[in-house]
Parts: C-alpha cells; structure tokens; sequence
C-alpha cells in the first residue's frame, strides 16, 4: 500500500526531486495506549489545535492545490455502475442479495474463505483492487479475512447497526458494492479482521495480473 502511494505520488510530478523516502517492511507493532484510540473523536479540540499547530493541512493545501486526486484511479472512478433492473438480470439472486442488499453468505460455502493461491482480489463489479492474499489468513470464521486493503483508498467503510449492534461496514468505493465488515479481533500488524464475502469479489491469480492490468501490484509479491 505504501509502495502504490509512492509510486502514485511519483506520476503526479508534485515535487520537483525524486522521493527517496524507503519503505520498510513492518516487523514490531505496538498499539498506542487506550487514551489515544479515535483521538480525533473523543478530544477533538486538542485534536484539532495539535494539527492546524503542525502546519499539515496548510501544507497539503499548498501542495494539492489544482490537482485532481483521483486522476490516478480514473480506470475505476469513472466506472458506471448498472441500473438496479440490469443488476437483478446479470448477478445470480445470492450475489445480488449480498452486495446490494448488504446480505451475507453462509460460512465456509463462498469460494474463495480457503483459497491459498497467491493473487489479489477485486470487486466483482468495477475490478477495484481490494485485497491481497499476501494479507489474507486462516480467521476460523469460514469467510475470507484479511488484515489490510491492498489501498484503503477502494474501500469505504459505514457504521452498521442492522443487527442492534454497532459494525463497522466495508463497501467497495466506485462499484458501491456490500463486501463485509471490520473487526478488531485481528492478527498483527493491524489488529484488524477484514471479513468479506467471497461472492462479491473476484480472484486474480498471480500468473494472470499483468495480463488482466494489474501488474503495478505484482511488487506484492516481492
């Protein structure tokens, strides 16, 4: 993911030198304390002073100011997503109930919640790029689960309280699509269990990205 946002950065030209900054990989992950967790939402004011005192946002806004952000994923910004009465003729009743009725597949029954193959996974509508076997592991659950997006940028997530809970809901940005929910009961590095319905996605084994147009993730794999 660091490695895609360096490179996108790099096709902007918004510096006038190479970004030579390495990227790692992670080794030890150590979560801050409880009093930092969602800063931003439980002191907010001091949240708000510590950035605007940092010069972050005055910063950025130097910097973007006139770009277009998007410009790097326009492949999927500008997809076109089907009229609900094109959707009911094309995606069988199961796939249409998960992702566009947030409905959820019956555990250890999708495709992919064993699938060890090497590869990347994409929205079964747009070919978003959304998560990588390289982050995906064995959860127990019977859907597949992974620790991280391949980019956090295809994905949104929604607070879910359709079952009297709070969720944390994770849909495909362009596609707009009912992939699953978040957790916090993950392995390191992230902690976090990204559990998806394999029906609302498509696999893209290693051999066949670059011909399919995603070889600029193939660094995953290195």
């Amino acid at each position: 993911m660091a490695e895609i946002s360096k490179k996108n950065l790099e096709q902007l030209n918004l510096y006038s030198k190479k970004i030579i900054t390495p990227i790692l990989p992670a080794k030890v992950f150590y979560k801050a304390e409880e009093y930092h967790q969602n800063f931003y939402k439980t002191h907010s004011i001091k949240y708000n002073y510590y950035r605007y005192r940092s010069g972050r946002d005055q910063f950025l806004k130097k910097i973007w100011k006139g770009k277009k952000l998007n410009s790097i994923n326009t492949k999927y910004s500008n997809y076109k997503k089907p009229t609900d009465k094109e959707l009911r003729k094309t995606l069988s009743n199961l796939t249409y109930k998960v992702t566009q009725k947030n409905g959820t597949e019956r555990a250890f029954t999708g495709m992919y919640w064993d699938n060890k193959l090497e590869g990347i996974y994409v929205d079964i509508l747009s070919g978003e790029p959304l998560f990588s076997s390289t982050n995906k592991y064995k959860s127990g659950t019977g859907w597949p689960s992974f620790t991280m997006p391949i980019d956090e940028h295809f994905i949104l997530k929604k607070e879910d309280k359709s079952l009297f809970y709070k969720r944390i809901e994770v849909r495909s940005k362009y596609a707009d699509n009912h992939l699953g929910h978040v957790f916090t009961d993950g392995p390191p590095p992230t902690g976090l269990r990204y559990c998806i319905n394999s029906i609302a996605l498509n696999f893209i084994p290693k051999a066949e990205m670059e011909e399919k147009g995603y070889s600029k993730y193939l660094y995953l794999f290195k």
